[in-house]
């Protein structure tokens, strides 16, 4: 196997290890993939970055999707079926709706996180924030979707979200996401005074604070929210009706 290959086909594994679930953390997928596709050691040199590793990703979250919209149904990569799906949405909105049906099983600290797993205080941050300002799509998308990385990497959940909606969302929901920690830091008083000035030289400063409430007020138990179904489609109206 040339390296080219051999480095592609251990990111490709430690992918689907991740979006799986069967792995959490990038360094050990890697290491499991990289058991799986050699009984030989594998130099680090051959090993995939975490670039490479979210590049796939990517690339399943719009794969996958495509599948179930195709009806078609196939295994994952320890052999366990893939149902289909009957649903159609645009490329972009099948990237949202898988990434945030990966959220479901994400269990968070109950400390901070008493509502439970990342797709329900998701969805609460996205009610709560419609009901600030219902006909903002980029917004609201940066509600919807600010913790889909939590699924890939969650030493730094900010970084892998970006990464793996690179080229679905605006620059400006880019920004929302970017920055919401931030605006979370200085609602607790402790984000320094540059970082605070370079925030408010923007013009979505105060809706960036606005998210920033949202996120903490949607950490609530027993709250109903929208599915993942009718959130995308809202946001879809929003498109069709504005864009």
């Amino acid at each position: 196997m040339k390296f080219s290959k051999l480095r592609r086909r251990i990111a490709l594994i430690a992918a689907h290890l991740i979006s799986e679930r069967h792995e959490w953390n990038f360094y050990r997928a890697r290491i499991q993939a990289a058991r799986l596709v050699s009984k030989d050691r594998v130099r680090g040199v051959d090993l995939p970055t975490n670039d490479e590793i979210r590049a796939e990703l990517r690339a399943l979250a719009v794969a996958s999707d495509r599948d179930r919209f195709n009806g078609e149904q196939g295994n994952d990569v320890r052999g366990e079926p893939v149902l289909a799906d009957e649903h159609p949405h645009t490329d972009r909105f099948r990237v949202y709706r898988s990434l945030l049906h990966q959220l479901e099983n994400v269990k968070q600290s109950p400390r901070s996180h008493p509502e439970g797993d990342a797709l329900y205080h998701s969805l609460q941050v996205f009610q709560l924030a419609r009901d600030h300002v219902p006909y903002d799509e980029e917004f609201l998308l940066a509600a919807l979707l600010h913790d889909v990385g939590k699924a890939i990497d969650r030493h730094d959940h900010v970084t892998a979200g970006l990464d793996v909606l690179d080229g679905t969302v605006t620059p400006r929901t880019v920004w929302f996401i970017e920055f919401h920690p931030h605006a979370q830091l200085q609602r607790q008083g402790t984000l320094g005074a540059r970082a605070i000035r370079r925030l408010h030289e923007s013009e979505d400063y105060d809706q960036l604070l606005l998210l920033a409430q949202c996120d903490r007020e949607g950490r609530r138990t027993g709250v109903a929210v929208p599915d993942v179904d009718d959130a995308i489609d809202y946001i879809r109206q929003l498109e069709k009706s504005f864009g």
